[in-house]
């Protein structure tokens, strides 16, 4: 199922969807980021929480979605919080 996507509409599809795991490209592209950029904030211990199971990296959708609500700002003077 690609990203760009709606979430499926029935309860236990969508919890199937959100809790899905994804590669480190459809990441990027969700939070619209580069490759490198997820690849950087790893390394410095910033960004969404994220799996390696041996040398491949994963996002789950929730925590994507999640890390980028808990960045959310009504205006540039709004303290990061």
């Amino acid at each position: 199922m690609s990203i760009r996507q709606q979430a499926p509409a029935f309860p236990d599809e969508a919890h199937d969807y959100w809790d899905g795991f994804i590669a480190e490209i459809e990441a990027a592209d969700y939070l619209c980021q580069s490759v490198r950029t997820l690849q950087k904030w790893r390394v410095n211990g910033f960004g969404p929480s994220f799996y390696k199971p041996g040398r491949s990296v994963r996002y789950r959708r929730r925590d994507l979605r999640d890390w980028a609500e808990a960045r959310r700002r009504s205006s540039t003077s709004q303290d990061a919080a």
